[in-house]
């Protein structure tokens, strides 16, 4: 069994930063790859970026340069630090984790076993 729990989201204005955290524990096996993904309403859920427990990472292309995902070195709290945030980047954010090594699509949630309760990011105009 994983725990992951999910925080930092809030409220911002159009180009601001905001750093989400997500404290991870149980089977180490199972948290092989940890992700974040996002669902926006009325939307399908996506993967926003993806990292591995030797820190080899992805990033979807809608936030690549603006995001940046990390993991503490004790490889138990994972974060989504959040730059210049666009209006569309408003949505409920969640982690997960994979136990997955190598293969498969890291940005697939059909890659993830467990997932977070979610934390709300809102940016405005």
């Amino acid at each position: 069994q994983v725990q992951l729990v999910e925080s930092g989201g809030g409220s911002v204005q159009t180009g601001g930063s905001l750093t989400l955290s997500c404290a991870t524990s149980g089977d180490a096996g199972s948290r092989r790859r940890l992700g974040w993904f996002r669902q926006a309403p009325g939307k399908e859920r996506e993967g926003v970026a993806a990292i591995r427990i030797d820190d080899v990472r992805v990033y979807a292309d809608s936030v690549r340069g603006r995001f940046t995902i990390s993991q503490d070195n004790a490889k138990t709290t994972l974060y989504l630090q959040m730059n210049s945030l666009k209006p569309e980047d408003t949505a409920m954010y969640y982690c997960a984790a994979s136990p997955v090594w190598e293969g498969g699509h890291w940005l697939s949630q059909n890659q993830y076993t467990y997932w977070g309760q979610g934390t709300q990011v809102t940016v405005s105009s």
